[in-house]
């Protein structure tokens, strides 16, 4: 019940059944602490706001608050549901961009297979430790460590990593925007090794900025040069490369995982250099800005874009992604738009068709796996872009070319954040089909 008096004093802040995550963990993403004094009229919308908070950790299946009041007191208790935080899921995946892609191509040996043991919440300080070994088409072994927190004031983080990755296939051309392989079945054309170590500067689970640097060793067979001799910069068959990075990340979405409300917003500004006069210096700015709103009770929408600016005195086929990489165009799944820049538009209007906040497996006696949530929501929605190619475009008509696609979906959300879209698009070229997709689309 609302407080009897204007203001109130927080008296206690109270947590319970986080049996793994500490105390202080949760302290830190809350916005008031012991002794502060809030508004009694906004004092619901407060909490309601630090509930997200937590909840956005992704670390629980639940978030819930409650509070009393007592003579201009008030006692607040957050009660929360921990996930398990211990993966070791067997991981079998596409060696292609998408789940098209590999369709389209039709070669079912283009698999990749292995395990992936995760760590998440280590030491209950929200520290993750992945570590990945992958066999089949590609192959991969991946090591990263993050830890959020490293000083007194729980606003300096790290994070490490090292991969090694090889395959059995490699891209090493685009004409009429279709990527071109080189498959090999008793070598790999493509090896890669690369090492990076970040510094986080953390106010919060929504607002964070950081700095990284890292180091790639890659190497490609003599075949690929001839194939391509602009695949790396002067014929080479390898290249060294340091590249650094800042980032800015401002994440006001409601929820993380599939967001309805809220904004979000990103910025990156990275130099890579190369050794050994394998490559010219690269600039690269990115960023990125999404609006959700709701709009009743079962209609939400979603409107945002994104870009990029790549620049340098030299271009390889090998740096030159644009569309189709990082960032895609609904409707263009099955191609790829190469380029130095681009940019692109978003908007999406949803409606739920069901939600269930928990579905309850009676045979399953552990609370972190007996309750599924289930979301449908039915989507339409419109993309358009463009992909500036000055060196590349001339096998390639969909770059410099304003293209858009439009469409409707099936978006599914459900335990531990999975969610599966499946839309079926158009595009300006008259190209149509069903994707099939995982993650949020924008």
């Amino acid at each position: 019940m609302p407080c009897e008096v204007p203001s109130v004093i927080i008296q206690n802040i109270d947590f319970e059944g986080n049996d793994i995550t500490r105390e202080r963990v949760l302290m830190v993403e809350l916005d008031f602490n012991v002794g502060d004094t809030l508004a009694s009229e906004t004092l619901e919308q407060r909490l309601e706001e630090n509930r997200k908070r937590l909840y956005n950790l992704r670390l629980f299946h639940t978030v819930s608050y409650a509070y009393s009041c007592d003579n201009g007191f008030a006692s607040v208790a957050f009660t929360i549901q921990e996930r398990w935080y211990l993966y070791p899921v067997p991981t079998f995946s596409l060696a292609d961009r998408n789940f098209n892609a590999w369709w389209d191509r039709g070669d079912w040996s283009r698999v990749n297979y292995g395990i992936t043991l995760q760590r998440r919440n280590f030491r209950g300080r929200n520290e993750d430790i992945r570590f990945r070994v992958q066999g089949g088409f590609s192959r991969r072994i991946e090591f990263a460590y993050r830890i959020p927190y490293i000083n007194r004031n729980h606003n300096l983080g790290l994070e490490f990593g090292v991969a090694n990755y090889s395959s059995h296939a490699i891209d090493f051309n685009t004409t009429s925007n279709q990527q071109r392989f080189l498959i090999l079945d008793e070598d790999r054309p493509i090896r890669r090794n690369s090492v990076s170590l970040g510094v986080i500067q953390r106010e919060s689970v929504q607002r964070q900025a950081g700095a990284r640097v890292s180091y790639r060793q890659e190497q490609v067979l003599d075949t690929v040069r001839r194939l391509n001799p602009d695949y790396y910069l002067n014929s080479s068959i390898q290249r060294q490369a340091a590249q650094f990075e800042l980032y800015k990340v401002i994440n006001l979405r409601e929820s993380f995982s599939y967001p309805l409300g809220g904004s979000y917003f990103e910025a990156i500004i990275g130099q890579t250099f190369f050794f050994k006069d394998s490559g010219t210096p690269i600039t690269t700015i990115r960023a990125k800005y999404v609006d959700y709103m709701k709009l009743s009770d079962k209609f939400y929408y979603s409107v945002g874009g994104e870009g990029q600016v790549r620049l340098s005195k030299e271009y390889a086929y090998a740096d030159n992604q644009a569309i189709g990489f990082r960032a895609n165009i609904r409707g263009y799944e099955l191609n790829v738009i190469g380029g130095q820049h681009y940019g692109i538009f978003k908007q999406t209007l949803s409606y739920e068709l069901l939600n269930i906040k928990s579905i309850r497996i009676k045979q399953i006696k552990n609370p972190k796996f007996n309750n599924i949530p289930l979301s449908v929501y039915f989507t339409t929605f419109t993309d358009a872009g463009y992909a500036v190619d000055n060196v590349f475009y001339a096998q390639n008509p969909l770059a410099n070319r304003l293209l858009y696609g439009g469409g409707v979906g099936l978006n599914i959300v459900t335990f531990y954040d999975f969610v599966f879209r499946f839309e079926y698009a158009i595009n300006r070229e008259g190209n149509r089909g069903l994707y099939i997709d995982g993650g949020f689309a924008f």
